[in-house]
């Protein structure tokens, strides 16, 4: 991943400019550093904040480069909600701020350090009842409404956490194949077995011999179904795929939404695919 290199000169002035618990016209000001987070704080804050995403709708999020404009906004912000690790640019600029809210030290992470925590709805509801009381010390004045949002939005969680248990209920297989090892949160809420083409690196290009073992446990396990993501080149995925006589379909980490989506509707589908692609009951 890279880092982001600002002249001392911008890092010097945007230190001076302040931080803490800034407002936007009576709102919190609330930075996230990735969709999903973006989500969880705008289901959580409602309009008592004002939301920013760091990256844009349909970028991959791994190696996101600040501006020293987004710089300044980081250090500005009433809370930031972030994963420690994740993205090393926005880790550097909370160095020594209290102002960050890390997803990770609240849900709990897996030891192989996936960063894709919020794949996994139980560990989102935990997610959201931990910002309503982090946005409610910020601005007791909207305490009970950031509390009940949350509260909505476990229930939303809750219900998708059934739909996905629901999907993947009397399944023929349960081990996926992925072009990268993002889904490992979902495959351990939901007792799948999840074989990545890459590592956790979406962009990283798996040596011949990483393929040709992929696709001999593919085949040695049924696999009917080679999953790609929306934001990452499909030609790997393709070639296990063509390689045992399988099919391809998107499994979707919802790094990136666009359109009409939101997190709930990319995870239904999700739910939907692994149904199909499992030969569920």
């Amino acid at each position: 991943m890279r880092r982001t290199a600002l002249p001392l000169l911008a890092v010097l002035l945007l230190s001076a400019c302040g931080s803490g618990s800034a407002a936007t016209g009576g709102k919190l000001e609330v930075i996230a550093a990735a969709y999903p987070f973006a989500w969880l704080a705008q289901q959580v804050g409602g309009p008592d904040v004002v939301v920013t995403d760091l990256v844009k709708a349909g970028a991959e999020p791994h190696d996101v480069e600040l501006t020293p404009r987004q710089v300044g906004a980081v250090q500005r912000a009433a809370v930031v909600v972030h994963l420690k690790g994740f993205q090393p640019a926005v880790d550097d600029v909370l160095q020594g701020g209290g102002q960050g809210y890390d997803l990770g030290a609240v849900v709990g992470q897996l030891p192989d350090k996936d960063p894709h925590v919020w794949l996994d709805p139980v560990r989102m509801q935990a997610a959201a009842t931990g910002l309503a009381d982090r946005l409610a010390a910020k601005d007791p004045k909207h305490a009970a409404g950031y509390r009940a949002r949350a509260k909505a939005v476990a229930t939303a969680l809750g219900a998708l956490d059934t739909t996905f248990t629901t999907a993947l209920t009397g399944c023929a297989r349960r081990d996926i194949v992925t072009s990268h090892s993002a889904f490992g949160y979902l495959a351990d809420r939901y007792n799948l077995v999840q074989r990545g083409i890459s590592g956790l690196t979406p962009d990283a290009e798996p040596s011949p011999r990483r393929v040709a073992e992929v696709a001999k446990f593919a085949k040695a396990t049924g696999v009917t179904t080679i999953f790609f993501e929306s934001l990452v080149d499909p030609k790997v995925a393709r070639t296990v795929a063509a390689e045992i006589g399988a099919k391809t379909a998107v499994l979707d980490p919802v790094e990136g939404v666009t359109g009409d989506d939101d997190y709930l509707s990319v995870q239904r589908r999700n739910a939907q695919a692994l149904h199909t692609a499992l030969g569920c009951a």
